[in-house]
Formats: structure tokens, C-alpha cells, sequence
């Protein structure tokens, strides 16, 4: 379980294609020390194992269903990613629940700088576009980010100077493909009311 506060924006070293799969390592200031092996880690929003660990850097293995739900396979040598270590029970909740499992890929569709803010909009398929509502949580490559409109098709977010500069929205461009997780809670009522209307119909 994560916060969606990021920790470091670390770089890709290598990105090496396996039978579907992958095996992805990055560079990162985070203390690789005082990892264990098989500890969790969120790369842009995705939660991953670490299996091997360098100095500076880290390598996890990523799943065919990892590759198949976010951008992770598009990286390549020097691309910057988020990265959290896992929450603690005894540190403060600043952001939100984040699981680190990805539900979909948003495309960055605008981008407009307002004063200190820089507003983004997202285009995303309806499976995601029906899970978010006004001043609900977000999570865009695992920053924790609050909506401030939304459509089935798109939402947008103001990103604040300190979020801007610490993460790699910074980086972002038009049509830019980012992983996005909606909000927990919201995916476990949309389903109950699902299940509750199927059950409905077939009374």
C-alpha cells in the first residue's frame, strides 16, 4: 500500500524484453541499502518486487498483466519514473490509499500553465472516466492528485510548483501516456451497485 507521494524521480538504466515479460532497472537516490529483496516498490504508480539491488539502483521483474495494464513497456534507457516505498502503519496518510495495481492509461490531451499552477487534462476510456468524480482522488504515474472536473472521456488536475518540480509531470508532453488508478473505495461501491442491480434484474 502506498500514499501516492513521491519519493524520488529515479531513471531507467535498462529495459530488457523477456518471454512477455520484462526486467526493468533504475537508478535512484532512495537508500538501495535498506531495501530487502522482495520488498514492494511503486514505479509510475505500479507496484513492483524488488529482486536485485546495485549500489545506486534496483531491478524488478515486470508481469505480462503489468506490461499489458500500464506504460511501463514504453520506457526506455534515461526515462525518468516516480518511485514510493511502501507505507508504514505508523507514518501519516498524506496523499491517499494508492495499491499500486493499475487500472488503465490516460493520454495527456492539454496542458495549461495558470499563475503558479499548471492545469493538465487526461483522456481516458470510459472504464476509468466512470470511476472518478469532482474533488476525488487520483493517481497519475502514483502522484496522489485531486480532480478538479471530470467527464466519462477526460478529467484534469492544477499541479502545484512543488509537485511539478518533484515528479516527472515535469516532463510530461502532449499525448504523453501515463498509468492511472482510480480511487479504491470508489471501485469496491461502483461494483456492489453493479452486483446489486444485476441481481435486481434477474429477481
Amino acid at each position: 500500500m502506498f500514499t501516492g507521494l513521491i519519493e524520488d524521480v529515479g531513471r531507467v538504466a535498462a529495459l530488457r524484453p523477456g518471454q512477455g515479460s520484462a526486467t526493468l532497472t533504475v537508478e535512484t537516490h532512495l537508500p538501495v541499502r535498506s531495501m530487502a529483496l522482495g520488498a514492494s516498490i511503486a514505479v509510475n504508480g505500479a507496484c513492483l518486487t524488488v529482486t536485485k539491488k546495485g549500489r545506486k539502483n534496483f531491478t524488478v521483474d515486470v508481469s505480462p498483466e503489468t506490461l499489458k495494464r500500464t506504460s511501463l513497456g514504453m520506457l526506455e534507457p534515461g526515462s525518468a519514473v516516480n518511485l514510493e516505498r511502501p507505507l508504514r502503519l505508523q507514518d501519516r496518510l498524506g496523499g491517499h490509499l494508492v495499491s499500486g495495481h493499475v487500472d488503465g492509461i490516460a493520454v495527456v490531451e492539454s496542458i495549461e500553465i495558470q499563475a503558479q499552477f499548471t492545469f493538465f487534462t487526461f483522456a481516458v476510456p470510459a472504464f476509468l472516466g466512470i470511476l472518478m468524480v469532482p474533488k476525488g482522488s487520483v493517481a497519475v504515474d502514483g502522484i496522489s492528485l485531486t480532480v478538479n472536473e471530470c467527464s466519462q472521456r477526460s478529467f484534469a488536475v492544477a499541479i502545484i510548483p512543488f509537485t511539478l518540480q518533484h515528479t516527472n509531470l515535469r516532463l510530461r508532453r502532449l499525448g504523453d501516456k501515463v498509468n492511472i488508478e482510480t480511487d479504491l473505495i470508489g471501485k469496491y461501491v461502483q461494483k456492489f451497485f453493479v452486483q446489486g442491480n444485476r441481481r435486481r434484474y434477474r429477481a
